[in-house]
C-alpha cells in the first residue's frame, strides 16, 4: 500500500501530466491545487493521522477508535469523502478496518492511484446521493472537502445523506472542516446539532494559512449517531 505504482499501469490520456512525478513536481510548485503532495507516499502522507500532533484539530485514528469502543462501538466498514489517494483507508486496514474511498479524477488518476494500492475506490461527487443501503456503514470520514465552498443547501443534503447510511451508533468524522467563525456559529453548528448527534470529540482552531484578519477556523468532531429512534 506504500509503493508507487508504474506509470505504465496508468493511463495518462486525459491528464495534462503524464507521470507521478510531474504530479509531484507541481505539487511541489503550487500548481496542482487540490489533494497537494497526496501522491508522495514517502512524504506528509507516511505520517497523516497516525503521529500525534500539537493541535488539538489533528485527531490520530488510534484515539478515534479507542473513543469507539469506549462508547460501545467498533468500527468494521466505511467511507472517506473525497478521500485523495487513499491513506486513510490504507491506514485504517492497518486497524482491520475496511474502507471506501470516494474521490473524482480531478487533474490527476486518483481512481487508478488508489486501486493500484489495494484498496478500494469510489467514483462518486458530493452532489449524488451515496450508493449505499440505510444504516449499513460503522463510520463516514471526511478532510477538507466538506467545508463552506459547499452551497448551504447541498452541504444539509450531503450531511443528511450521511446521517442515512449510518448505522445507529455509527461515527461521522468530520476532520478540518473549514470556515468563517461567524458561519460556524450562525449555520454550521446547528446544522450539526440538528442530527441530534453525541460530541464524542468536539475541537476548533484558528485556520491561518491566508491571515488571521479573515477569521477562518478548523471543526474537527467526532460525532455519534443516536441509537435510539429520532422523533
Amino acid at each position: 500500500m506504500w509503493t508507487m505504482p508504474p506509470d505504465g499501469s496508468i493511463n495518462w490520456s486525459a491528464y495534462s501530466c503524464k507521470s507521478l512525478e510531474c504530479l509531484n513536481r507541481r505539487a511541489q510548485q503550487k500548481v496542482f491545487a487540490d489533494c497537494l503532495d497526496c501522491f508522495d507516499l514517502q512524504g506528509r502522507e507516511k505520517h497523516r493521522w497516525v503521529r500525534a500532533s500539537p493541535s488539538s484539530i489533528d485527531f490520530t485514528i488510534e484515539e478515534v477508535l479507542l473513543l469507539a469502543t469506549k462508547n460501545n462501538g467498533s468500527v468494521r466498514i466505511g467511507l472517506d469523502i473525497g478521500g485523495g489517494t487513499g491513506t486513510f483507508a490504507a491506514r485504517m486496514r492497518e486497524y482491520n478496518v475496511t474502507i471506501i474511498t470516494s474521490t473524482l479524477n480531478l487533474g490527476g488518476p486518483f481512481n487508478n492511484f488508489i486501486a493500484h494500492r489495494g484498496l478500494m475506490p469510489l467514483f462518486v461527487s458530493i452532489a449524488q446521493r451515496l450508493p449505499f443501503w440505510d444504516n449499513t456503514l460503522d463510520m463516514v470520514h471526511s478532510m477538507h472537502v466538506l467545508s463552506n465552498w459547499i452551497p448551504t443547501e447541498t452541504l444539509s443534503f450531503i450531511i443528511y445523506d450521511i446521517d442515512r447510511v449510518l448505522r445507529p451508533g455509527g461515527l461521522f468524522w468530520l476532520d478540518h472542516f473549514f470556515c468563517i467563525r461567524p458561519q460556524l456559529e450562525e449555520v454550521y453548528i446547528p446544522m450539526i446539532q440538528h442530527l441530534g448527534y453525541t460530541k464524542l470529540k468536539w475541537e476548533i482552531g484558528s485556520k491561518l494559512d491566508r491571515g488571521a484578519l479573515l477569521q477562518e477556523v478548523y471543526l474537527s468532531a467526532l460525532l455519534k449517531k443516536p441509537t435510539h429512534a429520532r422523533i
